[in-house]
């Protein structure tokens, strides 16, 4: 049986590249603005909802309900550009993950079209 992300990531990488991303969206001229609630809180929801993404335990939804991820953030504005940036963030964060290299893009072919299906306006 194949392993899930979670088990190959590992719960501690999964906290490191929640650090990591936000590090860099917190500093991203393009989207740090989407991002206006208390920080910790925005890190916590991530790390739950990516350890429940990537096929640990259902983290996120055993505290929060079910994801809904358009409708949670149908009322920010989130066009390409906002999706580039975001993606761009994650990879560069994924990239200093000590995992290996096809699971690091493995994750990435998962994030994109998730990322693409929050864009909400042209």
């Amino acid at each position: 049986m194949e392993q899930t992300f979670f088990e190959q990531i590992g719960e501690e990488n999964i906290a490191l590249l929640v650090n990591r991303f936000y590090d860099l969206v917190f500093e991203d001229k393009t989207i740090s603005t989407l991002f206006k609630t208390d920080k910790a809180l925005i890190k916590e929801k991530q790390r739950l909802f990516l350890t429940q993404f990537f096929g640990g335990p259902s983290l996120y939804s055993d505290v929060y309900g079910h994801p809904k991820m358009r409708a949670r953030h149908m009322p920010h504005p989130i066009g390409m550009k906002e999706v580039e940036a975001w993606l761009s963030c994650m990879s560069q964060a994924i990239s200093t993950l000590p995992i290996d290299e096809k699971v690091k893009q493995d994750m990435m072919k998962r994030l994109i079209p998730t990322a693409m299906f929050m864009a909400n306006k042209d």
